[in-house]
């Protein structure tokens, strides 16, 4: 399928008929993957679908650690007084 890439602002994209929309199920957003040439989009129905499940079990397993130290442990909030 060929289709026109149109300008939007400063940027430019590409207009998804509805029909495909509606035979995808693509709602508001999709998944864009560059993969060896091409170009391709996979729709997102919930973006963070399991992801409560999957907090819990890291919970459960004592794998829930900060990656990173917290930002504000050397901050001095005095000065913002």
């Amino acid at each position: 399928m060929e289709t026109t890439i149109i300008k939007i602002g400063n940027s430019k994209g590409l207009r998804l008929s509805k029909t495909i929309l509606e035979k995808y199920n693509i709602k508001d957003k999709v998944e864009m993957i560059l993969e060896k040439g091409q170009i391709i989009l996979k729709p997102i129905d919930k973006p963070r679908n399991n992801w409560e499940k999957a907090f819990r079990e890291m919970n459960a397993n004592n794998d829930d650690d900060l990656l990173l130290d917290d930002v504000f442990d050397d901050e001095n909030f005095e000065e913002w007084n």
